[in-house]
């Protein structure tokens, strides 16, 4: 089978080569459980996943402490919303997050809102931005969490982090940031943060492990357990540790730190290549903030085709998407591009490009004639 060029580096990344071959061992030789304490075996899994721990660790300005491996972001964000909930229980609390966060937010917030949390939603403006001021006038003293992603998943946007921290710090609540498209991409610290969730196939480290930060030594709460059993990782979240994979994050993370800024400079200019390459066909509309936003990603509306058949012939030679992997099955259009403003019929004739570490200068020029012939014989 052929495939085509895969341009969805925001819905995975491939393992990267050198993950891998840290990660192998640990399938096989090194096999140990990191809870076995009483042998060699698990004295080596232990001292792996603590290895782990401090790489991403300093991936993100974290200390090793603060750092609690989980199955993925969407896990670790259930723990960080529904745990400084349960902390909260009999107490009125509030909670505000935005509109165009990912439905894993988004769900977990609704889920906690049916047992009695009150939650506010808000809006942003045309370009994706939050509006501060109207952050800042909806904070109660009931207000519990500031929730808010780092870098958005569709069109790139990344949130004013250290406004928001400093809202946060000011009204004293705890400040929670999915930064799944953000760590391994982009410098992240974790400085002035409380909780921040993040996901290791972003990237290249395997499926299935991810992490969330919790804030040590400050007096506002951290989030209670939500999964019980043998207390592994600090009490708060039980359940055997899936070494190789934490060792594959922990080494991804490592690499990250050493290839990020070059890697970010290369993406920016293919990015930008890409775009002008696009937005020079009639009809064609970028999305999303052009002032602050991730290095590789590039979220276009292509007006007057229809969108599901758009998709389908556009994947035949180039693997994209129109939104969030997790919500691609859905005909419904992006609920982000929605919240922007973006009428329903050009929200679905968007597609999200995003590129990675093996996309190159030749790989975005056959991807653009490919577009373009796609778009022009489907024009209505």
């Amino acid at each position: 089978m052929e495939y085509p060029i895969y341009l969805d580096y925001n819905a995975t990344t491939p393992v990267d080569p050198e993950v891998l071959k840290v990660m192998i061992p640990y399938f096989s030789t090194l096999y140990g459980n990191a809870s076995s304490r009483s042998h060699p075996y698990g004295w080596v899994a232990e001292q792996a996943v603590e290895l782990a721990r401090d790489q991403l660790s300093s991936l993100i300005g974290a200390r090793s402490k603060e750092v609690i491996f989980t199955s993925g972001a969407t896990e670790a964000i259930n723990l960080g919303i529904k745990g400084v909930f349960e902390h909260y229980k009999g107490e009125e609390q509030h909670y505000i997050s935005c509109v165009t966060e990912h439905k894993a937010v988004l769900d977990t917030l609704e889920s906690i809102r049916l047992k009695g949390a009150s939650v506010t939603i808000l809006p942003v403006k045309s370009n994706g931005d939050i509006d501060l001021d109207l952050l800042e006038s909806n904070i109660t003293p009931k207000t519990k969490m500031i929730c808010l992603m780092w870098a958005n998943n569709e069109t790139g946007v990344i949130h004013p982090i250290d406004k928001l921290i400093k809202i946060a710090e000011k009204y004293q609540i705890i400040f929670f940031t999915d930064a799944v498209q953000a760590v391994g991409k982009i410098p992240v610290d974790v400085k002035g943060v409380h909780l921040l969730a993040l996901s290791g196939h972003k990237f290249y480290a395997p499926k299935g492990v991810g992490a969330l930060f919790i804030r040590h030594n400050h007096h506002l709460p951290k989030p209670i357990a939500m999964i019980e059993g043998g207390g592994q990782e600090k009490n708060f979240r039980s359940g055997t540790l899936n070494v190789p994979g934490i060792v594959g994050l922990g080494a991804a993370a490592e690499l990250a730190s050493q290839v990020m800024y070059e890697e970010s400079e290369r993406l920016i200019k293919l990015r930008d290549y890409l775009e002008m390459r696009l937005t020079a066909i009639q009809g064609t509309v970028l999305n999303g903030s052009q002032t602050l936003r991730l290095p590789h990603v590039s979220n276009v509306t292509f007006e007057g085709v229809e969108g599901d058949e758009f998709l389908r012939a556009v994947n035949q030679h180039v693997a994209v998407s129109s939104g969030s992997a997790c919500t691609s099955i859905s005909p419904k259009p992006s609920h982000v591009l929605a919240a922007m403003g973006i009428e329903s019929e050009l929200g679905r004739s968007s597609l999200r490009f995003s590129l990675g570490r093996m996309t190159t200068k030749e790989e975005i020029d056959q991807v653009v004639k490919n577009v373009i012939d796609t778009y022009h014989s489907l024009l209505l």
